[in-house]
């Protein structure tokens, strides 16, 4: 068996541990962050998640980085998977990797067109970067001397214009920990909205052929 196939097996067996993980991490920062009053336990349990994902996306890697046999060239071959591992904040981005997985899995010929998955990719992955940026940023944010977000409804509106490129300046980031979660997301948003950006021209482009080749060419 060779190390492709050996890898394909090992991601189709993590995908949905990893999915569950990703989950787990989210819901177990969001209590941390919007309520602190909880018990020490739930805290504590809450902190031991999030070790606890981050640990299995460790592993994940670090079991497919070996069975990959490419050495150091697999962290510029899979660096959003490098990403992962570092940032906390792009965790929950996998979840969108596995869905795609499932995806092919389920049917032989994808159900929708190219340009299709990556605007509904895309639109999933801005979900789930918002909130995780959201809390981030509250996390950071709300506590701080002469800060503008004070509540997470500010964090979730910064968050939605800092994405969408608006970026009105009404709330900004003023702690560094915050001001890095804001230049995260803000190369993210970038990303994305030029993801969809060109797929939705695309699917302009080949509308607008298909409809030149069913009228035909102009009589004479």
């Amino acid at each position: 068996m060779d190390d492709d196939d050996r890898t394909a097996r090992w991601e189709r067996r993590a995908g949905i541990p990893l999915a569950v993980a990703s989950l787990l991490f989210l819901a177990s920062y969001g209590v941390r962050v919007l309520d602190e009053g909880l018990p020490g336990p739930v805290l504590d349990l809450c902190l031991a998640v999030l070790y606890g994902s981050w640990a299995l996306f460790i592993v994940d890697y670090v079991v497919r980085w070996r069975l990959s046999g490419e050495g150091p060239g697999f962290i510029r071959r899979h660096w959003l998977d490098s990403l992962v591992v570092l940032l906390p904040l792009l965790r929950p981005v996998r979840i969108v990797r596995v869905y795609d997985a499932m995806q092919d899995r389920r049917v032989a010929e994808p159900r929708m067109t190219l340009q299709g998955r990556v605007m509904l990719y895309a639109g999933m992955s801005s979900t789930l970067l918002g909130l995780s940026a959201s809390l981030a940023v509250y996390h950071y944010e709300h506590n701080a001397p002469d800060a503008s977000i004070r509540t997470f409804g500010d964090a979730l509106w910064w968050a939605v214009s800092t994405l969408a490129t608006v970026g009105y300046g009404d709330v900004v980031p003023v702690t560094p920990m915050g001001r890095l979660v804001a230049v995260v997301l803000m190369g993210c948003g970038l990303a994305l909205l030029g993801a969809v950006t060109g797929s939705f021209s695309s699917y302009l482009m080949q509308r607008f052929a298909r409809a030149g080749d069913d009228v035909g060419p102009p009589r004479r």
